[in-house]
């Protein structure tokens, strides 16, 4: 009886947060339009104010982690859905360049401020600041793509690129921080993580071209019922975001993007990218962009700390501009694309985070940096959405405003 009445008040708690979650994302979200801002950067608002920083309405559990981390996965597969894979393989070598050059700039960048504050003994300052050069070279472009959709700019030369260098920005910090890992742990062995990589990509591949094989003679042969291939196509993403992760070691956001690109290929595309928007606007997005900033706990934090964490969130925001818009330009593109790419990139968001938690628990990083991380994280996150839409921004439709 005890028990049962235990998962009832869990359940209630449960029922409770989403409500609370829900409603203070929209509004916020509402706001944020209201201003002229994304709506993203609303929700993310939302999670500060209800979150452990102010009002401590709600705090972070495994229901919401879970919750979150399918949205992210619906959102990447959203965003697959809406590429003209056409575009992306045109961009491939583009994107390349970008991306190198996206976390060569930040690794350095966050090397050189964790040195200069003299953090750590001699011996381990120059290993523990490629780590910290390491957490600023991870992108996540999660937020971006969401805030892309919302201005109409995600099939754009910019808005292909940022999203061909964001695939291979993530493998790219993936082996970083395999390197680096792999200095502090001798068991992880470096070639064995390029062999899962590449394998990853030969069963991706092969599995897509199954999945498309099967879903158009299906889709041939059914006319009724529609529902369920919206049932069949999500069903790919959950397995391919989960067969990424856990047997290839990429990340499941990865995953559930390529998934999207095949699924996009299908002539159901437009239906299906309809009932997947629908599922992320009312449910798993408000959730997941609320979720970074109930992640915030500002710790007591001395000076030091605190003119360390201004300073990272510069070099944060200065050095993948400088970096991916430097590597745009050296591809040709414009100088208004270059910034569009770069800016398209700035945000760190949960990849960050994740790296930052390994890092601190393998002993590459101090618990008290943690705070200034997810400073870096919480106002990359929001300025990267604030500062895409002037840049996209047609400068005809200004005129015509004005």
């Amino acid at each position: 009886m005890y028990r049962e009445k235990g998962r009832t008040m869990d359940l209630m708690l449960i029922l409770r947060n989403l409500a609370i979650i829900l409603v203070a994302a929209k509004l916020c979200g509402l706001l944020a339009r209201k201003l002229k801002a994304p709506q993203v950067v609303g929700e993310i608002i939302a999670g500060l104010i209800i979150g452990p920083s102010l009002l401590n309405l709600v705090v972070k559990d495994d229901f919401i982690s879970g919750m979150a981390e399918i949205g992210v996965i619906l959102l990447m597969f959203s965003a697959g859905l809406g590429t003209d894979l056409k575009e992306l393989v045109k961009t491939g070598p583009v994107a390349l360049l970008i991306a190198l050059s996206g976390v060569a700039v930040p690794l350095v960048g966050g090397m050189l401020v964790y040195m200069g504050f003299g953090f750590g003994t001699p011996d381990t300052r120059l290993y523990e600041g490629i780590f910290m050069g390491t957490v600023l070279a991870a992108t996540s472009v999660s937020i971006t793509v969401e805030t892309l959709k919302e201005l109409g700019k995600l099939n754009s030369a910019a808005g292909n690129a940022i999203l061909g260098a964001a695939v291979i920005d993530d493998i790219l910090g993936i082996i970083a921080l395999t390197v680096i890992t792999s200095m502090a742990d001798p068991t992880v062995k470096l070639w064995v993580v390029l062999v899962k990589i590449v394998g990853f990509f030969v069963f991706a591949a092969v599995a897509g071209f199954l999945f498309y094989k099967f879903f158009n003679y299906y889709s041939n042969r059914t006319k009724n019922g529609l529902q369920r291939y919206v049932i069949i196509s999500f069903v790919f993403c959950l397995l391919m975001s989960y067969v990424a992760e856990e047997f290839f070691g990429v990340a499941d956001i990865t995953g559930a993007y390529v998934a999207g690109l095949v699924v996009s290929m299908i002539q159901k595309e437009d239906y299906l990218a309809s009932r997947f928007s629908t599922l992320s606007y009312l449910y798993l997005s408000p959730i997941f962009f609320a979720s970074i900033g109930l992640k915030v706990v500002i710790p007591q934090m001395s000076a030091t700390i605190v003119w360390f964490a201004v300073i990272l969130t510069v070099v944060a925001i200065l050095t993948k501009v400088v970096g991916c818009g430097l590597g745009a330009r050296l591809c040709k593109y414009s100088g208004r694309e270059s910034l569009q790419i770069g800016v398209g990139m700035i945000s760190r968001g949960e990849v960050a985070l994740i790296v930052a938690s390994k890092g601190e628990a393998l002993g590459l990083m101090s618990e008290q940096l943690m705070g200034p991380v997810v400073i870096v994280v919480i106002i990359t996150t929001i300025v990267a959405p604030i500062l895409l839409k002037p840049v996209f921004h047609d400068k005809k439709e200004i005129k015509e405003k004005a």
